[in-house]
């Protein structure tokens, strides 16, 4: 049972992640349930009533025991039969085959005396005009030397009139609400099969377990697609007191762990762990995931509204088009509220030595690799590497191949930061460091213990 709640609750993930494809196929299900009730409207159908001489089937009625009449029975297969339809042929207009025709027309019996004969038209003049001509042709042929019944004398009680059928409007609805059903089912389908081939890593223990390192912080990012975004991005980021903390937790745990001290910083009343000495960090992201791009830009950003003194490089990339308006907006000259009252400072280079102010605390340094075959860039040392990844951008093949690389490189990779992180992701991404408790031996015999009995 837990077993088929974990793939149900599963199942419902994949769905809801894929819920754009299944709204889509649903939707476009609903169009074809309409477009196939416009292109073939409902058909219409009209009845015409031809009595029978009263005598002769009140005296085959008597004689019948039970049952159905059976004169009534055989006029019924006349009506029905290839010679009457044929004769029938010629008054419909437009004159639809034999076959069509035998298809159309419905021969029954309301009274032992009365025959109706019902046809169906795609509108009302031809299904009256159906019903009519088979009657008429009927009566012609048993009152004829011909019939094979003997002579008849039908006559024509009621002429086929005022067609009948379903409601255009109330049939377009109904096709419409069963396509959309079938539509909705065939995405979610589609989704399972998509969700379940999908090697990509969305969950923050999965992207930890892929490469052994834990998740410093998970947080939202924006997605510039211009310079003038990514200037707006350096001049207005303000994450949430949630995120604000994961951020400030995640600096402090990177410089704590290159050996900085903790110091009080002109912030928030927190503090960061700080030193005489700059503190450098490498965020190091895919090509492929150009949300975790702005992972780097946030951190320095948030730094410097912390007051603290930051500076942003943006050095070589293996893949310069993944970084091209990020680069076009720290070419321009910012203006004094985007680089946060002079807190923040951007740097171009195409060299991996980069002049940093001597009054710089943090230097976030973003690096770009590509995600089939990476390359670490020449770009500027730092203390700590990060990888910046979004969740479902990557798999774990190309986060492993990302850290070999940047480890090859002599850069150690100490932390992971996620962007986007699912909605629906309840694990932490924190590797736990079992520690086995210390216990202290019970001693095995007491010695030197009086023991003493009062009476």
């Amino acid at each position: 049972m837990s077993q088929q709640a974990l793939d149900l609750r599963r199942s419902t993930q994949i769905i809801r992640r894929h819920k754009v494809l299944v709204t889509v196929v649903m939707v476009l299900g609903i169009a074809a349930g309409v477009a196939y009730a416009v292109l073939k409207p409902p058909m219409l159908s009209s009845t015409a009533l031809i009595a029978l001489p009263a005598s002769v089937s009140q005296q085959q009625s008597a004689t019948t025991t039970g049952g159905d009449d059976p004169f009534t029975a055989t006029q019924q297969v006349v009506v029905g039969s290839t010679q009457v339809l044929l004769d029938a042929l010629p008054d419909i207009h437009p004159a639809p085959s034999l076959n069509t025709l035998r298809r159309n027309v419905e021969v029954g019996s309301p009274s032992p005396d009365i025959i109706s004969v019902t046809a169906q038209g795609k509108n009302a003049a031809s299904a009256e005009s159906a019903a009519n001509a088979v009657a008429n042709s009927y009566i012609r042929y048993v009152s004829s030397a011909q019939s094979a019944v003997g002579r008849i004398q039908a006559r024509l009680l009621q002429d086929a009139k005022n067609a009948t059928g379903p409601a255009p409007v109330e049939r377009m609805i109904v096709y419409a609400l069963l396509a959309g059903l079938a539509g909705a089912v065939i995405g979610m389908i589609l989704a399972l099969v998509i969700g379940r081939n999908d090697r990509r890593l969305r969950q923050r223990d999965a992207i930890a377990n892929s490469v052994g390192i834990p998740v410093l912080a998970s947080v939202p990012v924006a997605h510039p697609s211009s310079a003038s975004g990514w200037t707006k991005l350096l001049e207005t980021y303000q994450p949430t007191a949630v995120h604000s903390w994961q951020l400030r937790t995640a600096l402090q745990q990177l410089m704590a762990s290159q050996g900085f001290g903790r110091t009080a910083y002109n912030g928030n009343g927190g503090s960061f762990p700080t030193s005489d000495k700059t503190f450098s960090l490498l965020v190091l992201s895919l090509a492929s995931d150009s949300g975790a791009l702005a992972l780097g830009p946030q951190l320095a950003a948030f730094a410097a509204a912390q007051d603290i003194r930051t500076s942003l490089v943006i050095g070589p990339q293996q893949d310069t088009t993944a970084t091209a308006t990020l680069r076009t907006a720290c070419d321009t000259q910012l203006s004094e509220a985007a680089t946060r009252h002079g807190r923040l400072r951007v740097i171009t280079s195409d060299e991996a030595d980069v002049e940093i102010e001597p009054d710089t605390a943090l230097v976030v340094v973003v690096a770009v690799v590509d995600s089939r075959t990476p390359k670490m860039p020449d770009t500027m040392r730092a203390d700590a590497t990060v990888i910046g990844v979004s969740a479902g951008a990557a798999t774990a093949e190309q986060l492993a191949r990302a850290a070999v690389v940047a480890s090859t490189d002599g850069r150690e990779i100490t932390g992971l930061l996620v962007a986007d992180p699912d909605s629906e992701d309840q694990t932490t991404g924190r590797i736990p460091h079992l520690v086995r408790p210390a216990q202290r031996r019970l001693p095995n015999r007491l010695r030197g213990i009086v023991t003493e009995i009062r009476r």
